[in-house]
């Protein structure tokens, strides 16, 4: 039985992510026609279209969504024997492609790069910072190595090596109540506003199931604020505007020193987040990851 090549199925992906025959051909650096008859192969070879041609560009079939699906896999496993054949013996050798979250990269990786770069001086590491549902898709379609994110998040189809725990703390203004208190009852902020990180940003889950607290609702059933970030958080708790949590990790790192902020821990069990490194089920890279997680262990401050 004849079987698709890698560089068929490396067409019909960037076929897919450009949406054009033109950009597709040369981000493969091949030409058109080239291309185009590449998918023509690949279409006798499968039995099936997996591309309809429209004016308004192109339009993968269904067939061609599961092409495309499968294919990514394929594509990461393969480069995944390339990596792990030319760094073997070498660990953390060449290039690495690492995700992390915005709440744990400014905090953790000031203090865990020069580490990296003295123990391992060969590594080239690329760093991508995004939101933690779009790193675990990168993960998956190959197009990162590794990904530091937080848990508690659904990981099928991941593994991953613990980092630290990450405890969370209660933040309010400087003159709010709780600076009385060693620890502050998650119970007692009820009757304050409660801002947190807009969606997407697993923070906001972990804080709110941490403490038992259902999501703030304002007029409309939307939220009167939400925080983009956790420096601009910092600063509207500082304005008075309500209260938050904010992880240690961050607030160790000096985030709130510039702001009149009043930081309790809380009193309740296991108010924290996990840190780990993740990587796909199956990555020839997991010996990687788990010497990642080691080293970045070692640098907890």
């Amino acid at each position: 039985m004849l079987l698709p090549t890698l560089r068929q199925l490396q067409y019909l992906k960037l076929l897919s992510e450009h949406g054009s025959f033109s950009r597709a051909a040369e981000s493969a650096y091949v030409t058109q026609p080239t291309l185009s008859a590449g998918i023509q192969e690949l279409e006798k070879i499968l039995g099936a279209p997996v591309v309809d041609r429209a004016r308004s560009g192109v339009i993968l079939t269904a067939a061609g969504q599961e092409a495309v699906r499968r294919a990514e896999d394929i594509l990461a496993r393969a480069e995944d024997l390339v990596q792990a054949t030319r760094g073997a013996g070498q660990p953390l050798a060449g290039r690495f492609r690492l995700g992390v979250i915005p709440t744990v990269a400014p905090y953790l990786l000031p203090r865990a790069l020069p580490v990296l770069r003295d123990r391992f001086p060969k590594l080239k590491l690329f760093l991508r910072e995004d939101l933690t549902q779009r790193l675990i898709a990168a993960l998956k379609s190959g197009a990162l190595d590794a990904a530091l994110i937080a848990l508690p998040y659904d990981m099928s189809g991941l593994d991953w090596a613990h980092v630290e725990d990450d405890e969370l703390l209660a933040a309010a203004p400087a003159n709010h109540p709780m600076a009385a208190s060693t620890r502050v009852d998650p119970d007692s902020l009820r009757g304050d506003d409660l801002i947190l990180l807009e969606d997407g940003h697993c923070l906001r889950d972990h804080a709110l199931a941490a403490c038992g607290l259902e999501p703030p609702r304002g007029v409309g059933d939307d939220e009167t604020f939400a925080a983009t970030s956790l420096p601009t958080l910092v600063q509207m708790i500082g304005s008075g505007l309500g209260v938050s949590f904010l992880p240690a990790m961050a607030v160790h790192a000096g985030l709130a020193d510039k702001t009149a902020l009043t930081i309790r821990p809380l009193a309740t069990e296991h108010p924290s987040r996990e840190i780990v490194v993740a990587w796909r089920a199956g990555s020839s890279r997991g010996v990687e990851g788990r010497l990642l997680a080691e080293t970045l262990r070692e640098t907890e401050a």
